[in-house]
């Protein structure tokens, strides 16, 4: 989603005035509807900044990331709610109803996201926490992908994005098979949300297979975006940035293939070469 914008562009010397695609972002306030005991609440989870568009498939994918669901069947109903509003005319607020409401601690849900998104999740504390909540390590040795394949794959995800050559602002994150094969791809002004939209589009339509598949990410890849591939199972990220330290040290205690700084004729692998084929 984008708009039009009078701009002012300096080139070959010299200023004019141009009409410029800019990406739209918005705020979309997602609430959580469940039971607690005989009684259904509602309670408001978190904001996020986001690009409008496929916003039933960022809510899966969040919810299911962050462990709020188990299982995307937990999901009874995705609804948007609210007034039209701002210049575009659009409802920035969602209410999702679950049906399965045993584990459901709104106050510590509420915590615990808070502090992960202040501070980017901060420090060894957080690989602890993480430990608590993932405990398996992902396949070291599947999927297994050729060099070609590795370099491929930016180049497919940003042929298939419908909004970053219009306005060369907006994140991509795209699910492959092991032979390059696009499979799902989501499109966001935030690189976390264009990982949960693409995850939660994948998990509605049951299309994860762990062992066959890889993701690749447009940008740098951080230790939030590691840690939802992470919760998927799918143990070979890439990504067209570099890594951070923390995504490096998280990838490790999960065997998880870390691959950034991907160009036409190179590309860095930081963790677990095993799933890189090299002949």
């Amino acid at each position: 989603m984008n708009s039009k914008y009078k701009v002012i562009k300096f080139s070959k010397n010299k200023f004019e005035k141009i009409d410029d695609l800019i990406s739209i972002e918005e705020p979309l306030e997602i609430s959580l509807r469940y039971k607690d005991q005989d009684n259904w609440l509602t309670n408001s989870l978190s904001i996020t900044m986001r690009t409008p568009g496929h916003d039933d498939d960022l809510v899966r994918g969040f919810l299911y990331n962050e462990q709020i669901i188990q299982n995307i069947n937990e999901i009874d109903n995705i609804e948007s709610f609210g007034d039209k509003v701002g210049r575009y005319n659009i409802q920035n607020k969602i209410k999702v109803t679950l049906n399965n409401s045993k584990n459901i601690n709104i106050s510590k849900i509420k915590r615990d996201f808070m502090t992960n998104s202040s501070c980017g999740v901060c420090g060894k504390s957080s690989l602890d926490a993480l430990e608590i909540t993932k405990k398996e390590k992902t396949s070291n040795s599947d999927p297994k992908l050729s060099k070609e394949i590795i370099i491929q794959s930016p180049s497919i995800l940003r042929n298939n994005q419908s909004e970053f050559s219009k306005t060369g602002g907006i994140h991509a994150s795209g699910l492959f098979s092991a032979d390059g094969k696009l499979i799902s791809l989501r499109e966001d002004v935030g690189r976390h949300n264009a990982l949960d939209k693409m995850i939660g589009n994948a998990l509605n339509k049951n299309e994860i297979e762990p062992k066959k598949q890889f993701i690749t990410c447009s940008g740098r890849l951080n230790f939030e975006l590691v840690q939802k591939v992470l919760m998927c199972n799918i143990g070979l990220m890439i990504g067209v940035g570099a890594p951070t330290s923390l995504a490096i040290d998280l990838a490790n205690r999960f065997d998880m293939t870390l691959i950034g700084f991907v160009k036409e004729d190179s590309f860095n692998i930081y963790t677990n070469n095993q799933k890189v084929i090299v002949n």
